[in-house]
C-alpha cells in the first residue's frame, strides 16, 4: 500500500547574505521582492525567513487578496518557516490604500502568530505594513511585539 511521499527541499544558492538588523533594511529587502505595479492595487502577504543570525534565507509569497484584505493561515506560515529551516520570521503585507495604520485584524493576526511561533521555537521579529514609499513596523511602534 502506497502513501504520499513528503519532501523537504532546502537550497542555499542565493547571492551574498543580507543581514537584517533594523526595520528599514527589512522594508528595502521586501520592496525588492514586491511587484510595484500592483502594490497599490491588491493586498499581498509575504513571509521573510531568517536564520539565527538574522541573515535572510528567502521570502515566501503567502497570499494575494483584494483591495482590503488577504487570507492568512497561521499553519501555512509555520509550515513554510519550519520547512525553510528558519529560526526567525518577519510577516509582511501591503495596504493598497497607502495608509500605514494597522487594522484590528492586523493586530489580532500579529498577536496570534507570535503565540503560535513561540510554540514551535520560532521568533517573530516584526510585522511590517509596506507601501512603495514607506512602512509601519509593529516592533518599532511597540505594537504587540
Amino acid at each position: 500500500m502506497k502513501v504520499r511521499e513528503i519532501k523537504v527541499i532546502y537550497s542555499d544558492h542565493g547571492d551574498k547574505s543580507i543581514t537584517v538588523n533594523n526595520s528599514k533594511i527589512v522594508h528595502e529587502v521586501a520592496l525588492a521582492h514586491w511587484d510595484m505595479n500592483i502594490i497599490e492595487f491588491q493586498e499581498e502577504v509575504k513571509i521573510m525567513l531568517l536564520n539565527r543570525a538574522n541573515a535572510v534565507l528567502g521570502i515566501y509569497d503567502l497570499s494575494k487578496g483584494g483591495v482590503a484584505s488577504s487570507n492568512v493561515d497561521i499553519k501555512i506560515i509555520l509550515s513554510i518557516a519550519l520547512k525553510g529551516h528558519a529560526s526567525v520570521i518577519v510577516l509582511l503585507h501591503n495596504h493598497p490604500s497607502g495608509k500605514l495604520v494597522p487594522s484590528t485584524s492586523d493586530r489580532y493576526l500579529t498577536s496570534k502568530l507570535k503565540k503560535a511561533c513561540e510554540l514551535v521555537d520560532l521568533f517573530l521579529l516584526d510585522h511590517l505594513i509596506v507601501t512603495k514609499d514607506s512602512f509601519y513596523s509593529f516592533k518599532d511602534n511597540k505594537n504587540i511585539l
